[in-house]
């Protein structure tokens, strides 16, 4: 999936149906000249319905729907025949997307399930013919109820990337590189930050045709949960991650710091990430040798709190290793 297809946020407005008018109608017919009263129903308008769809990974499907209408139910006529319902119209969404009231920012509700189906805006409910109203006292009432009228409602749609491990760090860690290295995919790599500006999705193949979905985060920044560049946007596709793995190059001025960092930016955003299993992964090792990587190991053994692995997405070293660990984390 490129990064220009990626589109995780959507705003517009639904509508609902109009429920159609009651009839008022006398019944009539060769011999019977005053009948009683037979107006029938009016229909129930359309709804708006949000369903959720597993195949679907982005609402770029939904970018340039600014404005869904559900159809208007029909008015009742004569021999109490009911007017036909409005169509439903369904918007179909990706597995993970949360979506908000836009005047309020309210959550309305989250779509996690493949066919789970909420009604957004209800269409109206259709007004009652005139025979509903008969009474001993007023055999022929001349009145009938109007539909109720549609709904109207602006929302906004955020998508949070549903994968089983995310990749968190500070921008140009190699995060896109690693990616683009044990999945098929291929994300943008260039040697400046924020090369990455959406969350990249790739399928890992394992042994024995297995396979796990990977998200390339973009990269975070300090203050990014204060909503920093662009923190917000970034870090709610991590909350549905169920592994995070740190990437933090081998090059930088002090790994555990950088890692403290990254963890406290989570902690802000969304306290309940600490709960996730986490793995470090100390990139492009391929810069250190031998004696260089002995050094680190052992300043890492005795500052970094979780287990780490050396890795280098270039020289492919690490990454069987890598996909092992992984693996055995998720089935754990």
């Amino acid at each position: 999936m490129t990064e220009g297809n990626f589109v995780d946020y959507v705003k517009m407005q639904v509508t609902s149906g109009n429920g159609g008018k009651g009839s008022m109608h006398l019944h009539r017919e060769k011999f019977i000249t005053k009948g009683g009263p037979d107006g029938g129903d009016g229909g129930r308008g359309g709804h708006v319905i949000i369903r959720g769809n597993e195949n679907l990974w982005t609402l770029l499907h939904l970018k340039f729907k600014k404005h869904i209408q559900a159809g208007h139910g029909e008015h009742g006529s004569a021999s109490r025949s009911s007017g036909a319902e409005g169509t439903d119209e369904y918007v179909d969404v990706p597995l993970g997307t949360v979506v908000k009231d836009a005047g309020t920012d309210e959550v309305l509700f989250e779509i996690t399930e493949h066919g789970e189906e909420k009604i957004i805006v209800e269409g109206g409910m259709g007004g009652l013919g005139n025979w509903h109203f008969k009474t001993s006292t007023n055999q022929t009432p001349r009145y009938a109820q109007p539909g109720i009228p549609k709904q109207e409602k602006d929302i906004l749609m955020e998508l949070k990337v549903l994968a089983d491990v995310g990749l968190v760090g500070f921008p140009n860690a190699g995060k896109s590189t690693l990616l683009s290295v044990v999945t098929s995919a291929k994300p943008k790599i260039a040697d400046y930050e924020f090369t990455t500006l959406k969350p990249n999705l790739g399928i890992v193949k394992y042994r024995d045709f297995q396979t796990f979905i990977m998200a390339d985060i973009p990269g975070i920044i300090e203050g990014a949960a204060e909503g920093k560049g662009l923190g917000h946007y970034f870090l709610r596709h991590i909350e549905r991650n169920s592994i995070l793995l740190f990437l933090i190059p081998a090059d930088a001025k002090d790994i555990h710091k950088q890692y403290e960092i990254l963890l406290d930016e989570l902690r802000r955003y969304n306290p309940e990430m600490l709960d996730k299993d986490r793995l470090i992964a100390i990139s492009k090792c391929d810069m250190l040798d031998d004696e260089l990587k002995a050094e680190l190991k052992a300043e890492l053994d005795n500052t970094l709190p979780i287990d780490y692995l050396f890795i280098s997405s270039v020289a492919q070293q690490g990454i069987t290793e890598l996909k092992d660990r992984l693996w055995k984390m998720l089935n754990d």
